[in-house]
């Protein structure tokens, strides 16, 4: 059966153009709902479902097969993976987050190319492929990539997934061009996030959604030098590549909120938009959307969170 999924993955440049489900996901509400976490579009029929076929037996033999650390619901209510423990990721993950459906209101997504860094488990990467034109996603974990391609399979699509560890720059025979730049979650992990920043963003031509832990204005900064940039940040120790929900390395550097609106603008994204700020049990967090378009719209979240 896994054999099977990973064999819908070999066509690099196979696209995916899912305007049916897309119109299913934007109609969903933004407060979440057992309905709106449960995986699978309203429109499909049970019959032509990949999980829905399965018994719950085959089901429960493939949530053995891969080091889950998160799950979704499928049609019937069943999981789909596994949570990580009692207090982290043991709730269903939503589809979509309430961040792609901002995204695709500020920037549609029909017709547009995607580059996902940090695709974890495939849970947003599913939802950005029933939007984009396509989807390129990363991750520097290769148990990532292959949790990535099954959940995406299992629910019927088809983005192109491959290991990048970003520490490491740019693959040169890896395109990575994108119209819309899809971050979450990786940059407070990175040794050299200001490195990052400066080889990826040239890559985007039109909008950028950042959703990062960023610098306390609480603590002592320290600094280092990134290329010929002496750059503050505040140092956060890292549990290291066994540690799924942790960077490669044994700390990160969280920048401070300034440094990266400061950097978008010099990358050439006129328009930043700080949509929401957050305060978390390791940090404060912020969600940003840049685009090279001055008059870019802006956020209906809400209020900046406090």
């Amino acid at each position: 059966m896994l054999s099977a999924l990973l064999k819908r993955f070999v066509r690099k440049d196979e696209l995916c153009s899912r305007l049916t489900d897309a119109q299913e996901e934007r109609r969903l509400p933004t407060v979440p709902s057992a309905d709106r976490i449960r995986a699978e579009p309203a429109s499909a029929s049970p019959d032509k479902s990949f999980l829905a076929r399965l018994t719950d037996d085959e089901l429960r033999r493939l949530n053995e097969l891969l080091p889950w650390s998160c799950f979704i619901l499928d049609s019937q209510g069943r999981k789909f993976g596994k949570a990580w423990s009692a207090t982290k990721r043991s709730i269903p993950q939503e589809i979509p987050d309430y961040r792609i459906v901002e995204l695709d209101k500020r920037c549609p997504l029909a017709g547009r190319d995607v580059l996902e860094i940090g695709c974890f488990e495939g849970v947003h990467t599913v939802a950005l492929a029933r939007l984009a034109r396509r989807v390129v996603a990363v991750d520097s974990r290769i148990e990532n990539v292959v949790k990535t391609i099954v959940r995406c399979a299992a629910l019927g699509e088809s983005p192109f997934v491959v290991p990048w560890n970003v520490e490491n720059g740019l693959v040169p025979e890896l395109d990575l061009s994108c119209d819309v730049l899809y971050h979450v979650g990786v940059l407070y992990h990175l040794v050299d996030p200001v490195r990052h920043l400066k080889e990826v963003l040239p890559l985007v031509r039109d909008t950028v959604m950042l959703d990062t832990h960023v610098a306390s204005t609480n603590t002592r900064p320290d600094e280092y030098v990134s290329g010929n940039e002496r750059v503050k940040y505040q140092k956060y120790q890292e549990g290291g590549r066994e540690e799924p929900f942790a960077g490669m390395a044994d700390h990160a550097k969280w920048l401070y909120e300034a440094d990266l609106v400061r950097i978008l603008q010099n990358a050439g994204f006129a328009a930043v938009d700080v949509a929401e700020r957050r305060s978390e049990r390791n940090g404060p967090r912020v969600l940003i959307y840049a685009s090279r378009v001055e008059d870019g719209p802006k956020s209906d979240i809400g209020p900046h969170a406090t």
